[in-house]
């Protein structure tokens, strides 16, 4: 099985820190390619940002799609879910976002969660997608750390510290697991969970295990109505010029 990991921003880094945290929790027959866009949003923190994230993963999936070995899975892996609507319409196989994928197993771990991210703007997008997956009761919190996205690509002590504080401050205002909102986040979630005491789910890990789930059950994405291909006649829509300048981190 391959899954192809979109990450949407062009940080280099942080795509093979999202791999190998990808492949931590693959199964052995689960190949995880890793992709980012060449160019685009350097980090992914405002709406301006989401546009060109959101234009990447269309692109992306798009190219993968058309070429000679299609993926079995997508994974896009920023928690805004950039894109996640129209990379559904591309394709037949699963199409899964960090986010919704973190959410849901989140409120399968505990009865509440809550959510510590990085900037405040942020914060906005994060309730629409609670709201969107209806996890309004199972969200009892929502955390901005401050921290940019970028100075997770090498998370040093300062920023563990602060996700720690938190994640704890979330947890003793009732949540029973902390949703890390950043897939920069990916590679604390052991250290994390040790020191808060409750279960901390990285998107990353859960949107793989997801993905790979749905592709072993030969569960896709539904061609009725709202995710049918995006053109009149039912056809792939033309990729732009672009669509190949990506990074690849196999």
């Amino acid at each position: 099985m391959r899954i192809l990991l979109i990450n949407p921003n062009t940080s280099r880094a942080m795509t093979a820190k999202i791999a190998e945290a990808a492949r931590e929790v693959a199964g052995p027959d689960v190949l995880i390619e890793a992709v980012c866009p060449a160019t685009g949003a350097a980090a992914i923190e405002s709406h301006t940002d989401e546009v060109l994230a959101a234009a990447a993963v269309v692109e992306l999936v798009a190219a993968d799609r058309d070429g000679l070995d299609p993926a079995d899975a997508y994974v896009i892996a920023c928690f805004g879910d950039p894109g996640l609507d129209a990379a559904r319409e591309l394709v037949e196989a699963p199409v899964v976002g960090i986010a919704e994928a973190a959410m849901h197993l989140a409120a399968v771990s505990g009865r509440h969660f809550g959510v510590v991210t990085t900037l405040s703007r942020t914060l906005g997008r994060a309730r629409d997608l609670v709201s969107r997956y209806g996890m309004e009761r199972a969200c009892v919190s929502l955390a901005a750390t401050g921290i940019p996205v970028l100075d997770l690509e090498d998370t040093g002590s300062v920023a563990v510290e602060t996700i720690a504080r938190y994640s704890a401050e979330a947890a003793a205002a009732g949540a029973d697991v902390i949703v890390l909102g950043c897939a920069g986040m990916a590679d604390l979630c052991v250290e994390l969970t040790a020191r808060v005491g409750v279960p901390v789910v990285d998107g990353v890990a859960a949107a793989v295990g997801v993905a790979s789930g749905m592709a072993r059950m030969g569960l896709g994405t539904s061609k009725r109505d709202e995710y049918a291909l995006p053109t009149r006649e039912g056809a792939a829509p033309t990729l732009p010029p672009q669509a190949t300048n990506l990074e690849v981190f196999a």
